[in-house]
């Protein structure tokens, strides 16, 4: 196979770090009503779940990918218990974390109606330390952290989701921000 599963598994990671940081930015507007009280249409919240969707699937193709590689010589183990491989024990753990707490948000969010929406809002609030654990595995196990645009520019998108969330969660909650008018009933006209 060559270096093909090398560069699936380098890939895929990278496609599904901006996956988990695209769901998470998308969820982040839905939830502080950016784009209206009740957002709708219904392809608004399907387009979150795909999103969430698909960065399971390329973590699937990440960890797939490293097992089958030649250079890394990982083994199941090693991509599902932290710190048990010897190639960057630390930073791989932040991946395999990472990929457990992907795992317990969208069962969760699969399991929505079943569960209290206290119970379920607890477990949502997880992605906060995926994307946090993804970024730092990104950053420390990836062989492309050498090339610090790539590292200055997944710190700076970091960075700006969670302060431009802050911020539009302050403006839409603030005094001066977006409010629906109320509307006052007018007196009949006889």
């Amino acid at each position: 196979m060559g270096k093909v599963p090398w560069y699936v598994a380098r890939s895929s990671g990278i496609v599904a770090w901006a996956l988990i940081l695209a769901t998470i930015a998308w969820g982040l507007l839905l939830a502080t009503k950016v784009l209206g009280r009740r957002p709708t249409p219904a392809w608004l919240l399907n387009l979150h779940r795909y999103l969430g969707a698909l960065a399971v699937v390329f973590v699937g193709v990440h960890v797939g990918a490293i097992v089958l590689d030649a250079y890394t010589d990982f083994g199941i183990t090693d991509v599902l218990v932290p710190f048990t491989g010897s190639w960057h024990p630390a930073a791989v753990a932040w991946g395999i974390v990472g990929m457990y707490l992907l795992a317990a948000v969208e069962i969760t969010s699969l399991l929505r109606h079943r569960m209290t929406k206290r119970a379920w809002r607890a477990v949502h609030l997880l992605s906060y330390f995926l994307f946090a654990s993804t970024t730092v595995h990104l950053l420390t196990a990836g062989t492309d952290v050498k090339a610090l645009m790539a590292s200055t520019a997944a710190a700076l998108l970091g960075i700006g989701v969670v302060f431009g969330a802050a911020a539009l969660y302050v403006w839409r909650n603030d005094a001066g921000g977006p409010r629906a008018v109320a509307r006052v009933p007018r007196a009949p006209t006889h």
